[in-house]
């Protein structure tokens, strides 16, 4: 990414990253409350949200019987999250069915498995590379007429049914705080890595009329927004 080229290239001035990963993790800082060196910035790790997304979908259609989460191996996070994922399927009582791609050719196999194997819906589990593959992944999720659940509303601006997950724009405006504050004196060391503070539900209304769903009243009052 852009964040560890400018670390790369530089150790004394100031870089603020907005990232969607642990940032201890990724090399970025090795203390969050305490960054150190020249980098802080906003994360907003989001594994451990498919637990959440995950009953959304059931919240959305209680009648699943296997729900297909699909995965990518090479991701740093899948570990946490898969495990995450599979307590939250045991408490619900739902099957699940993991489905792995590493790139794009794998993307139609694992939508034929998940046709196959007769999964109701599917869970997008998170990662950079997920996103960039966002378009291919939804229109997937459409042809096969799968209902699907994704962590950022870019999925859902392509035309994916529903997102869960920390608002972007907030991170970006709260990226831009601190720079305002470096600007004006402060040091990156002194500034603590931020964590989400504001999380939002995006349905598609359209998509969802499409796979002839009939929304619950309760979660259409929960979202944050409902595109048309």
């Amino acid at each position: 990414g852009s964040a560890p080229a400018a670390m790369a290239a530089t150790a004394t001035i100031p870089i603020v990253f907005v990232i969607g990963a642990d940032p201890v993790k990724a090399g970025l800082v090795s203390n969050l409350s305490r960054p150190g060196g020249n980098v802080t910035g906003i994360a907003f790790p989001t594994p451990e949200l498919s637990a959440k997304r995950l009953g959304l979908l059931h919240d959305l259609i209680p009648r699943l019987a296997v729900i297909a989460v699909l995965a990518d191996p090479n991701d740093s996070d899948v570990a946490t999250e898969l495990n995450d994922v599979e307590t939250a399927g045991r408490t619900i009582g739902r099957r699940l069915l993991i489905v792995k791609a590493t790139n794009g050719p794998e993307f139609d196999a694992a939508f034929e498995v998940i046709v196959r194997t007769g999964a109701g819906a599917v869970l997008v589990l998170s990662g950079a590379f997920f996103s960039s593959q966002r378009r291919k992944i939804v229109a997937l999720a459409a042809r096969h007429a799968l209902p699907a659940s994704y962590v950022t509303r870019d999925y859902v601006e392509a035309g994916g049914l529903m997102s869960y997950g920390p608002s972007q724009p907030d991170a970006y405006r709260r990226a831009g705080i601190y720079v305002g504050r470096i600007l004006k004196g402060a040091k990156p060391a002194d500034l603590p890595v931020e964590l989400p503070t504001r999380f939002e539900l995006v349905i598609n209304l359209k998509t969802a009329k499409a796979l002839g769903l009939d929304l619950p009243p309760m979660l259409l009052a929960g979202a944050d927004e409902v595109i048309e």
